[in-house]
């Protein structure tokens, strides 16, 4: 859904319906909904749950003279657990609209039962296009980015300086899948090579076997089509074999410039990436940044910075 129907949709709620309708139980309440224990913690986590409170925060605490309330819970990236936690806050605890969703299946699981409640959520922490396409959702909105936006934007700026030539190390489910999809065929528009693709599972801690594969298939350019922990991990070995040293590309196909940081100059020689969002952009950002590193120890992310923004919009 674009923007500016959520935006219509709610200035005509506005108008024609007393507050005291529109919030039935006396608060406007929110959930942010993510991986806090496991391979994408440092990702959005706890991290996210302290932007979307510095959203709430920046709004004055009160929307339409009710409380806000921002809460939270760890979906351990299961989508048989998030579900039930979705249903739970719906049902039980007034949860007006769920946010962040890291780990596609999740979102795809949660966008679900959102649509079958009639509430919003909006993704800001998964990446997978399905979101819009064909489990696209009138109450479901995605933020931030998509595996499209980091296919062209990582896969453009490698094709065009001679990167015409792919091999895919994916995560095995439903984001890696289709980041891989929308890369392959954004580098074949351009004139490019798919050499082949192998899948690994998530949060796996060994890609020894994975890179000799991608390493041996002669592909200019090796695309790590998953994030995380499970990225990290992946050019940290990419490194112990050499691969970058030996000629090969690699694209973070879903990575942050924080995440650069803690792998280390070493470790990620060579590296291209797509990020949405960059703390030190200009003053507005550097503001933002600043503040949430205050609160934190550490910058934001594109996902810290999408769920700030996705949660003004709402309250909006």
């Amino acid at each position: 859904m674009k923007l500016s129907a959520i935006a219509a949709a709610t200035l005509t709620a506005v108008a024609a319906v007393p507050a005291s309708a529109e919030i039935s139980d006396g608060k406007v309440k929110i959930g942010i909904l993510n991986d806090q224990s496991g391979v994408y913690a440092d990702f959005g986590g706890k991290w996210s749950f302290e932007a979307a409170k510095m959203a709430a925060e920046d709004f004055g605490g009160k929307v339409l003279d009710a409380p806000i309330e921002i809460v939270t819970a760890d979906h351990q990236n299961k989508p048989d657990i998030a579900s039930n936690i979705s249903r739970q806050w719906y049902d039980r605890e007034q949860v007006d609209s769920i946010m962040e969703l890291t780990t596609s299946s999740v979102a795809l699981a949660v966008q679900g039962i959102s649509k079958s409640k009639k509430k919003i959520n909006l993704v800001t922490g998964a990446a997978t296009t399905e979101l819009t396409g064909k489990q696209c959702s009138p109450y479901g909105f995605h933020w931030a980015y998509d595996t499209h936006a980091l296919a062209v934007g990582t896969g453009g700026a490698l094709v065009s300086q001679g990167g015409d030539s792919w091999y895919f190390l994916t995560a095995d489910y439903a984001f890696g899948y289709s980041l891989e999809e929308q890369t392959g065929k954004f580098v074949k528009s351009k004139g490019g090579e798919i050499k082949g693709a192998v899948r690994h599972p998530l949060a796996s801690t060994d890609y020894s076997s994975f890179l000799l594969q991608a390493q041996s298939s002669g592909a200019k350019v090796i695309g790590l089509a998953n994030a995380g922990l499970d990225t990290a991990n992946s050019i940290k070995q990419a490194a112990e074999f050499g691969i970058v040293a030996g000629g090969q590309r690699l694209a973070a196909l879903l990575f942050t410039l924080a995440e650069v940081h803690g792998l280390g100059l070493d470790a990620a020689q060579g590296l291209t990436l797509t990020e949405s969002f960059y703390w030190d952009r200009d003053d507005k950002s550097r503001e933002f940044g600043e503040r949430f590193f205050k609160r934190t120890g550490r910058m934001p992310n594109m996902v810290h910075a999408g769920t700030y923004s996705g949660v003004m919009q709402y309250l909006k």
